[in-house]
C-alpha cells in the first residue's frame, strides 16, 4: 500500500494521540469527514483508514437480489482493504446482540492492545449481524420501520450511533468519562479509533422480509426494494459484505483472530 509520508511523519512526531481528518467515501449522497484518533507510529492503521476513506460505498440501490453474486453489490474495495490489512494484530468480533456488551468488549480489547501491550496498529473489526445489525442503520430507518420494536426496551432510538462529547486526549486515557472509558462505547467513537464495522447483506435481506411480513412496509414496496432502501441507509463508514457468516472465515484465513 502507498504510504503518505507526510501524514506518517506527523503522526510519529506527536507526543499525544494525533487526530487526523479523513473523508469516508459513501454513495453519491453519503460523504463524511471523520476524525481518527490514531496512536503515533501506527503507520499500518493510519494507512488503512486513509484507504477506507477513499474506497467507494454504493448507496443508490433501487433493488438488490437475495444472493449477491457480483462485487458491485457490496463494498468490495473497502472489504478487500480490511482483509489485506498488514498490521500484525488483527481481531474480528462476531457481534449479534444489540443489547449485549459488544461495543464495551471491543473498546476494552483496543485499550489493552494499544496501551498495555503497545500494539499501536491493532485492528478490531466488528462482524455485525443479528440484532446488533440494527445499530448499523441510521435513525431515518429506525423511525420509518419502527426498528426500536425489534431492538428491545433499551433502545427507543439508535443511541449507539450518537457520539458523546468526550475528551480524546491521551493524557485522559484513565478518565472513565473520556473516549477510552465507557463513554466511548458508541459506533462513532470506536470508528474514530480505527474500528471497522462490517455490515451483512443477508441480515438486511432477512430484516426486510420480517418488516414486510409484520406489516411494517409503509411504501408497500417489494422485498428487493425494502432491502435496497435499508442498504442505502447504513451508517457512514460501514462496510457492506455479501454475508457476515461467510466473511468471517475470509478474515480468519487472512490472519484475524476470532472473538465472540
Amino acid at each position: 500500500m502507498a504510504i503518505d509520508s507526510t501524514r506518517r511523519n506527523a503522526l510519529i512526531g506527536l507526543g499525544t494521540l494525533s487526530i487526523g481528518a479523513a473523508a469516508l467515501a459513501a454513495g453519491p449522497s453519503h460523504t463524511e469527514a471523520t476524525e481518527h484518533v490514531i496512536p503515533p507510529g501506527a503507520r499500518e492503521l493510519s494507512d488503512l483508514m486513509q484507504h477506507l476513506g477513499r474506497a467507494p460505498r454504493r448507496r443508490d440501490f433501487k433493488t438488490v437480489p437475495m444472493i449477491l453474486s457480483h462485487p458491485d453489490f457490496w463494498d468490495s474495495a473497502a472489504l478487500n482493504e480490511v482483509i489485506a490489512y498488514q498490521g500484525t494484530r488483527r481481531q474480528v468480533w462476531d457481534n449479534t446482540d444489540i443489547a449485549g456488551p459488544w461495543l464495551n468488549l471491543m473498546r476494552n480489547s483496543l485499550n489493552t492492545q494499544v496501551f498495555s501491550f503497545g500494539h499501536k496498529d491493532f485492528l478490531a473489526v466488528s462482524a455485525t449481524h443479528g440484532t446488533a445489525h440494527l445499530a448499523l442503520f441510521d435513525q431515518v430507518m429506525w423511525d420509518k420501520y419502527e426498528l426500536a420494536l425489534l431492538a428491545g426496551a433499551k433502545f427507543p432510538n439508535n443511541s449507539l450511533i450518537v457520539r458523546k462529547p468526550v475528551s480524546t486526549a491521551v493524557r485522559d486515557e484513565e478518565d472513565p468519562g473520556g473516549l477510552f472509558g465507557p463513554a466511548g462505547d458508541t459506533i462513532p467513537a470506536l470508528r474514530e479509533r480505527g474500528v471497522v464495522f462490517l455490515a451483512c447483506h443477508n441480515a438486511i435481506w432477512e430484516l426486510a422480509e420480517k418488516l414486510i411480513s409484520s406489516g411494517k412496509n409503509p411504501d408497500h414496496a417489494s422485498h428487493p426494494a425494502v432491502a435496497a432502501e435499508l442498504t442505502n441507509h447504513l451508517v457512514d463508514g460501514a462496510v457492506l459484505t455479501p454475508g457476515i457468516a461467510a466473511t468471517i472465515p475470509e478474515l480468519q484465513q487472512a490472519g484475524f483472530h476470532y472473538a465472540a
